[in-house]
């Protein structure tokens, strides 16, 4: 693995390459109103453009699924163990795709901490238009690098296809796709009032 630290105008971020990928560890992301959101991006090292899988949420963009969820993840492993096929599962996050196995099908996964949580600061407002204007400025900045094909993709389960719902209603100019499940469409019907009790 080499390792390398660069800067920018909102502060440092560290580099990794990793075989054929090269990890970019909290990016930042300048939303609309100045604040700086912080992404992990997992790309092909070989210099091209790549369609972009984004993740958006509170859960911490870096916390290992072995650890995070080691149950979960033992569970999973043992009843489909060719999900750890080609992939020791290092980068792998509760609830979201494997680098491992995405990367060098020629996928860039960007995966950014919600604005107050992980490492982007501030105020924690889950499933609030705020977010939603973050993860639309987001979108929009993954379609804009120069390793984007300037296709983006949004994927996830839960809180993440919740909030892929709404920011799709936006038309996002570089939102190609949005492969989400067990997302509720109806906060009143899906989560709170079930049948209306």
């Amino acid at each position: 693995m080499t390792e390398t630290a660069t800067a920018t105008p909102d502060g440092p971020f560290r580099v990794d390459v990793v075989g054929d990928m090269t990890i970019e560890w909290d990016l930042p992301i300048t939303a609309d109103d100045g604040n700086v959101l912080r992404a992990d991006v997992f790309r092909p090292t070989e210099p091209g453009n790549h369609p972009v899988v984004l993740t958006y949420g509170p859960y911490g963009k870096d916390r290992p699924f072995q650890e995070y969820q080691a149950e979960s993840y033992q569970s999973m492993v043992a009843m489909h163990p060719e999900t750890t096929e080609g992939t020791d599962g290092e980068y792998q996050v509760f609830e979201l795709v494997d680098p491992g196995k995405w990367v060098p099908d020629g996928y860039v996964l960007v995966r950014v901490d919600s604005r107050g949580a992980g490492r982007s600061p501030g105020l924690l407002d889950p499933l609030s238009e705020r977010e939603i204007r973050d993860l639309y400025d987001c979108i929009e900045w993954a379609g804009s690098r120069p390793w984007s094909n300037g296709k983006v993709g949004l994927n996830g389960i839960s809180y993440f296809s919740m909030n892929a719902w709404l920011v799709a209603a936006l038309q996002p100019p570089h939102l190609a796709a949005v492969v989400i499940w067990e997302g509720a469409a109806d906060w009143y019907r899906d989560v709170t009032h079930h049948g209306g009790i």
